[in-house]
C-alpha cells in the first residue's frame, strides 16, 4: 500500500503534537509537511516544537523543516488542522479550494450546512454532505470536521442510548486544563479551584450535539429532535474530560437495560487502524471512570462509562486530546480513506 501523504497545520502546538504523536508510525499515513507560524517556519521541528507530550518525539520528524501555513509550501494529499479557530476560518477554505482534504479540529466550520461534523462510531453517512459542499464552493479538495472534545466524549455515549429515544440531555462537564492549551490557563487561576465557566463550550455541546445525532436527507443534515443543557467547568486535572450525564428517553430504559446498550454497542470500524477494540467501556467500579486510571484505555481513544443509575444518570470520561482532539481528526480520515472518499 502507497503512503498517504500528510500535512499538519499548527503542527508544534499542543494538538499539533497530538497530531505528530498520532501519525508518526501510522500504517496508512506518512507525514511529509509540519506547518506552523512565521516564527517557527524554516527551523527543523526538533528546534521549533517545544514538544510538551510524556511520549518522546519521533525520530522521524525532529529533522523535517518546518513550512508556513500556506497551500503552496505543503506537500500532501490530506492536512490535519490544529489551527486556532479565527485562523482556521480563512487558511482551511485555501488548501480545500486547492484540492487536499482537510481534517479539520477547529471550530471554525462546524456548524456549517453543507461541511460534515463527524464521529465515525456516531454518524458516518454525514460524509454524504462532501459531495454537496464541493458541488456548492467549486472546490477540488474539502473539509471535513470533528466536534469539540466533550461533545464527542458525550455523544459517543449517547449513540447506543438513541434505540430508546432519547428526548432530552443534560450535562454537567469536569474539564481537563489541557482543553484550554499549554498556557491556556494560568496556575494560580485553576491551583486549588474550580472555574465554572469555559467560553462557547455550553453552546458547542448544545448545538453540535444536534447536528451529529441528526439526519442527512441527502441534501442536509436535520438537527436531531431533542433538548441539550450544559452547564461546563475547568478543574484541575491535566488530561481527561468527566462528565455527569442525566438522559431522558421515551421508553424510560432500566440501568441493567442502559448498560447492556452500552456493552453491546459495536459500530463496525475495526478495520481503522486507531479505533480501540471498544470505542465504550463500562466500569462497574462504584468509583469509575477516572482521569487519571481511565484516560489512556484504548491508547486514548475509549470512552469509559460508569455510575449507571436511575434516572436515567451515569459518568463518562474520555481523554480531550486524543479521542476529543488528534485522535479524532485521525479517525475521520481513516474512515475517509476506508470509503475511497481519500
Amino acid at each position: 500500500m502507497v503512503a498517504i501523504k500528510a500535512g499538519i497545520l499548527g503542527a508544534t502546538g499542543a494538538v499539533g503534537q497530538r497530531f505528530v504523536e498520532a501519525l508518526a508510525n501510522h500504517p496508512w499515513f506518512e507525514i511529509t509537511a509540519l506547518a506552523a507560524s512565521e516564527r517557527s517556519a524554516g527551523k527543523t521541528y526538533k528546534e521549533a516544537a517545544g514538544w510538551r507530550l510524556d511520549t518522546a518525539m519521533p525520530e522521524s520528524v525532529k529533522d523535517i523543516k518546518v513550512v508556513p501555513v500556506d497551500p503552496k509550501a505543503v506537500d500532501a494529499d490530506v492536512v490535519f488542522s490544529a489551527l486556532p479557530a479565527d485562523l482556521a476560518l480563512t487558511v482551511e477554505p485555501e488548501f480545500a479550494k486547492a484540492g487536499f482534504a482537510v481534517a479539520s479540529n477547529a471550530s471554525s466550520y462546524r456548524m456549517e450546512k453543507d461541511i460534515p461534523l463527524v464521529i465515525p462510531e456516531v454518524n458516518p453517512e454525514h460524509l454524504g454532505l462532501l459531495e454537496v459542499q464541493q458541488d456548492a464552493r467549486g472546490w477540488d479538495g474539502y473539509i471535513i470536521t470533528n466536534p469539540n472534545c466533550s461533545t464527542i466524549v458525550m455523544t459517543v455515549t449517547l449513540k447506543p442510548l438513541m434505540q430508546f429515544g432519547l428526548e432530552t440531555i443534560q450535562v454537567a462537564t469536569m474539564q481537563a486544563i489541557s482543553g484550554a492549551g499549554f498556557s491556556g490557563v494560568a496556575a494560580m487561576a485553576i491551583y486549588d479551584n474550580i472555574i465554572p465557566y469555559i467560553g462557547s463550550e455550553e453552546q458547542k455541546m448544545e448545538t453540535e450535539t444536534l447536528k451529529l445525532l441528526g439526519e442527512f436527507n441527502g441534501s442536509e443534515i436535520v438537527p436531531a429532535d431533542m433538548r441539550v443543557s450544559a452547564s461546563c467547568h475547568r478543574v484541575p486535572v491535566t488530561d481527561g474530560h468527566t462528565e455527569a450525564i442525566w438522559a431522558g428517553m421515551r421508553d424510560k430504559p432500566t440501568p441493567e437495560e442502559v448498560r447492556k446498550a452500552f456493552l453491546n454497542f459495536n459500530p463496525g470500524l475495526k478495520e481503522l487502524p486507531s479505533e480501540p477494540a471498544k470505542s465504550l467501556i463500562v466500569r462497574d467500579e462504584i468509583d469509575r471512570p477516572q482521569p487519571r486510571l481511565d484516560r489512556n484505555m484504548g491508547k486514548g481513544m475509549s470512552v469509559s462509562v460508569g455510575r449507571i443509575r436511575e434516572g436515567i444518570r451515569y459518568i463518562a470520561m474520555g481523554h480531550n486530546t486524543i479521542r476529543g482532539a488528534a485522535g479524532a481528526s485521525v479517525l475521520n480520515a481513516e474512515l475517509l480513506h476506508s470509503m475511497g472518499k481519500l
